[in-house]
């Protein structure tokens, strides 16, 4: 089976990693709209894209015994490096030296012996537009501080996607989205608007892993179907959900197909990457892989 995860950050590193165990045929579409921390000192300094989502996925699919691997996510703390990783850093050289996104991404993946492919949402980076009552946000991390969001946007407005993710999302049986945050990960990649249309094409389950609490301020108070509907609001259609059986919305009402089912463990912050495998599997009707 062909499997697509979009979205962004430490969520979409988790559901990488769970459905390389499921098949090899896997490929991550990431945000390239952060502008916090290490990856936004650097879009300033450089004038690239963001790279930290890029980064944490590239590692979910990485050989975990090569020694780059190892120290992809290693963060400097002292001088002029204080707070980079060594991970961020290599993407941007990559970038820096072959002005060209994409193909910086490919010969990470072929440093790291990534197994599956990563791929950016855009081939040049965005900013991140929210409308709300107030007026505009503008940026990632101003976005992540609004409540009440209506829109989310990017700058430039249609920026030209890779045709590798595309393809992806029409040849796709299976599509996670998520999780991570609603709008600064998940939409952030969905909204691109070539990117959008092939959501919308394609005929693949569409499976929504819900976050395990809404996110002060940016979804504060919402329900999980307020999630939905944000989702759809932005031509996402989701044919499933699936809910921790933990977490606040685990007793909510959905007018989709949800599923609650234990997806954390001792760290109720956290997905845990073999239950939400199963999760999938069970969802999909999958046959577990023999060495599952």
């Amino acid at each position: 089976m062909k499997f697509v995860a979009i979205g962004g950050g430490h969520g979409t590193a988790v559901t990488l990693r769970a459905l390389r165990g499921i098949d090899d045929d896997v490929t991550g579409i990431v945000t390239v709209g952060d502008d916090g921390g290490s990856t936004g000192r650097l879009r300033a300094m450089l004038n690239v894209a963001a790279v930290g989502d890029l980064r944490k996925c590239l590692g979910a699919l990485a050989d975990p015994h090569h020694p780059l691997t190892q120290a992809f996510e290693h963060r400097f703390t002292v001088g002029e490096l204080a707070g980079h990783t060594v991970g961020n850093l290599f993407l941007v050289g990559l970038i820096d030296a072959t002005g060209d996104l994409e193909a910086s991404v490919d010969a990470a993946a072929q440093a790291l012996g990534v197994t599956g492919t990563i791929v950016p949402a855009s081939r040049q980076g965005v900013v991140l537009l929210a409308s709300h009552d107030r007026g505009v946000t503008r940026g990632q991390t101003a976005v992540a501080r609004t409540p009440d969001i209506h829109l989310l946007s990017l700058d430039p407005p249609s920026p030209p996607a890779p045709s590798r993710a595309l393809r992806a999302l029409e040849e796709a049986d299976v599509i996670v989205i998520g999780p991570g945050s609603l709008y600064t990960s998940v939409l952030a990649a969905c909204v691109v608007p070539a990117i959008n249309r092939a959501l919308a094409l394609s005929r693949a389950r569409k499976i929504y892993v819900a976050n395990l609490r809404p996110e002060d301020p940016e979804t504060l108070n919402f329900t999980l179907q307020d999630h939905v509907d944000a989702l759809r609001a932005h031509g996402v259609e989701p044919t499933d959900v699936l809910v921790d059986q933990a977490s606040q919305f685990a007793t909510q009402t959905c007018r989709i197909d949800t599923r609650v089912v234990n997806l954390t463990t001792r760290n109720p912050l956290v997905h845990d990457v073999p239950k939400l495998r199963q999760a999938v599997i069970d969802a999909c009707d999958i046959q577990p892989p023999r060495d599952f």
